[in-house]
């Protein structure tokens, strides 16, 4: 295990959560991709690709079960990186046996429902706080314990929105939209 590169990636996520909690404070993470936040967020990303190039995917073996972990937040935070994102999420399912099986499923979940596609594993919520429409309500709770993940009450699955609402919710906010567009996400044809 690399203890200096562990205690990096732990000292990363902190400081992007540190940031964020400033910002939530201060009242300013709503209204669109705060520049501060999107300062830290390709900052850390480019710090842990450098990581990456030097011991690869920092998986728990390689360096513990927190900094395995931070590296995840780091990726699922690198929103404006969707190259990034989907190559460290190849390297995740590649290091499944020793990668947390619930960060797999977050970021997997994260990319699709960027990309407006439907989730997994329910893990991302709407603007409502009700999980973005999934692949399969049917086997949700199945695919959740499956990565360890808690179920869903069975309220909570009859309210996610079937895959056809995917245009209309991700309509309601056309500067995510075109966000999402100049990032990468979605083509604007």
């Amino acid at each position: 295990m690399d203890p200096l590169i562990s205690k990096e990636l732990i000292q990363l996520a902190e400081k992007d959560l540190s940031v964020r909690e400033k910002l939530l404070a201060e009242n300013q993470l709503s209204g669109g991709y705060h520049p501060d936040m999107e300062r830290i967020h390709r900052q850390n990303a480019e710090r842990l690709r450098e990581m990456i190039r030097d011991i690869g995917f920092p998986t728990v073996s390689k360096v513990g079960a927190e900094a395995s972990d931070a590296a995840w937040l780091i990726i699922q935070h690198s929103i404006g990186e969707p190259a990034f994102m989907k190559e460290c999420y190849v390297m995740m399912l590649e290091n499944q046996n020793d990668t947390s099986c619930s960060n797999i499923a977050y970021l997997y979940d994260r990319i699709q429902v960027f990309q407006s596609k439907p989730q997994r594993y329910g893990t991302q919520l709407t603007a409502g706080g009700v999980p973005y429409p999934v692949e399969n309500k049917t086997l949700l709770n199945e695919k959740r314990l499956q990565a360890e993940l808690p179920p869903l009450s069975q309220e909570v699955i009859t309210n996610i929105a079937d895959i056809e609402m995917i245009p209309e919710i991700d309509g309601q906010d056309a500067d995510y939209n075109a966000w999402r567009i100049k990032t990468g996400w979605l083509s604007d044809h």
